[in-house]
């Protein structure tokens, strides 16, 4: 064999192989791309779903941050009181505990309270043994990622103006959507008035003020104080700011042995 036949055989070699380590750098590269393309695509798609569930039927994301000056509801307990931004069913009640409760309207624990004791809770404010105060906190928009509960608290202001508190709160957990997380459209917000028994001039400033959104800024205020409060989660129950134990709220006769108990102290 020559010196170059042989060398000519090891350089096509060298060529050939080369070449495949190339070919297999370009499969490599190839694979690479797609991999990220794919992820990109997935990420896109996730990225969609997100915002389409964080948004109500305008399209349009509700946002709203802690602002002590914002406006609250009729009779809503001003920034600075022990139950600041709370709903008071029964003000006028004195010298009575206090019952306070805080509430998701998006929480099936809520909605179930409701269902369980809704009305016991209720009589127990109406034959003047406690003052009811409800207390509205929106942090499953957070967890389900949409606006729903903001929302909801904001509209239930408006039907607080209106004087249809517990009308307006009994409806929107009446019909809270089966799946946790599809929420409530403002449509949906709207038709409850009329479901609460709002009608009238009163049906057109309610539909302006939620349209507004007049009293979102409440509802990022008392979340805020949610916040602040440590509360673990709702539906949560305090006894003249005393923490009520596990299920009591839902029982009618521990709650109330419970406000029996408080009101001989």
């Amino acid at each position: 064999m020559s010196e170059g036949g042989k060398n000519r055989r090891e350089a096509a070699a060298a060529a050939r192989a080369a070449s495949q380590s190339g070919e297999k750098r370009r499969e490599r590269t190839i694979r690479i791309v797609g991999a990220v393309t794919v992820l990109a695509v997935v990420a896109g798609i996730i990225g969609i779903a997100v915002v389409a569930k964080s948004t109500d039927t305008t399209g349009q994301p509700v946002t709203a941050t802690a602002d002590p000056a914002a406006a609250v509801p009729t009779g809503v307990f001003p920034t600075g009181d022990i139950n600041e931004y709370g709903v008071p069913y029964n003000a006028a009640a004195t010298g009575v505990p206090v019952l306070t409760i805080w509430e998701d309207f998006q929480c099936p624990s809520c909605a179930n309270l409701e269902e369980t004791n809704g009305e016991g809770i209720v009589k127990l404010a109406d034959e003047g043994k406690v003052q009811l105060v409800w207390r509205p906190t929106t942090f499953l928009d957070g967890r389900v990622g949409n606006d729903a509960s903001t929302r909801a608290v904001a509209a239930w202001g408006c039907a607080v103006d209106a004087g249809k508190t517990l009308e307006y709160h009994n409806v929107v957990f009446k019909n809270q959507p089966e799946v946790e997380g599809d929420g409530y459209s403002d449509e949906q917000l709207l038709t409850f008035a009329t479901d609460a028994g709002i009608a009238g001039p009163a049906l057109d400033t309610f539909t302006q003020c939620v349209t507004a959104r007049t009293y979102v800024g409440w509802a990022a205020n008392s979340y805020d104080t949610f916040l602040k409060s440590n509360v673990p989660g709702t539906p949560a129950g305090f006894l003249n700011g005393n923490p009520l134990g596990d299920g009591v709220l839902g029982d009618p006769v521990a709650l109330a042995a419970a406000v029996a108990a408080e009101a001989a102290k």
